[in-house]
């Protein structure tokens, strides 16, 4: 691979998690997974990588609810940010498909996937983008 050659854009992560996608970078030097897209592996810095379609599966790590959102989200609002450990061993932050209003502290450790992109329409400081949308899979 030449050193400039990028193997998954965050552009074309964006895209595939629009196609119900989720896709991460393994190393072929230390097989662990960097998500969202880097130029190198995070965790050995290494450039020797490779596009990897993930799982989707994991646990919720930690969430919180906005319910006061800054400027350009207000219409999303409340809304869950939260951070998953995938089964392939990585954490991800997305968005939790939950009911903000019943969202409780027993929902850490239960298992969720990822269903599709959740995409919001941007403001006038950033273009709209894509994070994963997750859900819970055991209540």
């Amino acid at each position: 691979m030449k050193m400039s050659e990028i193997v998954l854009t965050f552009s074309e992560y964006e895209e595939a998690l629009r196609e119900g996608k989720l896709l991460g970078l393994r190393c072929k030097d230390c097989s662990k997974i960097t998500i969202p897209p880097q130029a190198v592996c995070q965790w050995c810095g290494s450039r020797n990588l490779e596009k990897e379609e993930l799982s989707g599966e994991g646990v919720l790590e930690t969430f919180t609810v906005i319910r006061v959102p800054p400027e350009g989200f207000e219409d999303e609002a409340p809304y869950i940010p939260c951070l998953v450990s995938l089964a392939e061993g990585c954490k991800i932050v997305g968005r939790l498909a939950y009911d903000a209003e019943k969202a409780s502290q027993e929902l850490l450790g239960k298992k969720v996937r990822f269903v599709k992109a959740h995409t919001w329409k941007g403001d006038k400081f950033s273009p709209p983008r894509s994070c994963p949308l997750f859900e819970v899979v055991e209540s």
